[in-house]
């Protein structure tokens, strides 16, 4: 259908949904960074573009649209469709833990389970100890930190990122919750420019991605940045740094909690005597494992 015919003949929000949905299922579209589906996807381009609230009554999807809301529908539409651009990068807005973080190109889009664990204030493990300082290793835009500012907000948190870029836009996040004074932010490879200190909790979401999986990926993933993807043949430097100096970082209690993804095997098999804890959660799957650091003593 021609635009122009679509901008005359598609006149509600409900007649936007449903040209969206057919248009993301024709052209094969991937759902991997919040949604899982066409139409979830085409509620949240649109709702957002009319600036209007996701749990908006029923009756407002026959509301007609302004010949100008049309336009912007159909061009934001148009973006996922022909460019296979992520809906967090159109909208500039992705959720983690329940909260709404700005997010563009310069940082991969939160997406990690990992949320409930901090929501779980890392219940056992820290049960019977206070989490006064926490480590965020390759922090992009600042998601899983600032989460953790929020269940934990008399810990001091420290924030790190290799990517300059990534920093800025962590910066942009930390001044959205004014959380300034409490998160700290490092630019840093790893543990590289991280000032010798202990720490109750190191959390790490790092490039975990193999060759192999990196040469095969869908269209979507490419809009994300590389160097928080790409990890070496195996998909394990990254996280192999982390484990080789964690223990110096942690306190007696502390634990370290990393998600490896598909390199999980990988890792396993080249650390057999690591006795990692693979976690499970109610909602997503992706391999997460956490070690003491009385585990990672063992470690040479």
């Amino acid at each position: 259908m021609p635009t122009h015919d679509r901008l005359e003949t598609l006149t509600t929000i409900r007649d936007w949904i449903r040209f969206a949905v057919s248009e993301f299922r024709k052209n094969n579209l991937f759902y991997g960074h919040g949604t899982d589906n066409a139409l979830d996807e085409a509620v949240s381009l649109i709702f957002h573009t009319l600036h209007l609230p996701y749990d908006a009554p029923p009756a407002l999807y026959d509301a007609v649209l302004t010949l100008e809301e049309r336009k912007a529908v159909d061009d934001i539409i148009t973006q996922r469709r022909d460019k296979k651009i992520p809906v967090a990068y159109l909208t500039h807005e992705a959720f983690f833990m329940g909260l709404p973080f700005y997010v563009d190109e310069r940082v991969l889009i939160p997406r990690s389970p990992i949320a409930e664990l901090i929501q779980r204030q890392f219940s056992p493990w820290m049960d019977a100890h206070p989490v006064s300082n926490i480590l965020d290793l390759c922090t992009g835009s600042g998601c899983i930190a600032i989460a953790c500012a929020q269940i934990f907000p008399e810990a001091h948190i420290t924030a790190s990122d290799i990517s300059s870029d990534a920093l800025d836009v962590a910066r942009v996040n930390l001044e959205k919750y004014q959380l300034q004074n409490q998160i700290k932010l490092v630019q840093s490879d790893v543990f590289e420019s991280i000032n010798p200190q202990k720490f109750d909790v190191i959390i790490s979401n790092p490039p975990y991605v193999d060759k192999s999986d990196m040469d095969s990926l869908f269209k979507e993933y490419r809009h994300e940045p590389v160097i928080a993807l790409a990890a070496g043949q195996d998909g394990l430097d990254i996280i192999k740094k982390i484990l080789s100096s964690a223990k110096n970082y942690l306190s007696d209690h502390g634990i370290l909690i990393i998600e490896a993804g598909n390199s999980a095997e990988a890792l396993i098999s080249q650390f057999p005597g690591l006795p990692f804890t693979w976690l499970e959660f109610e909602r997503g799957e992706s391999e997460v494992f956490l070690l003491t650091a009385k585990q990672l003593n063992r470690l040479n």
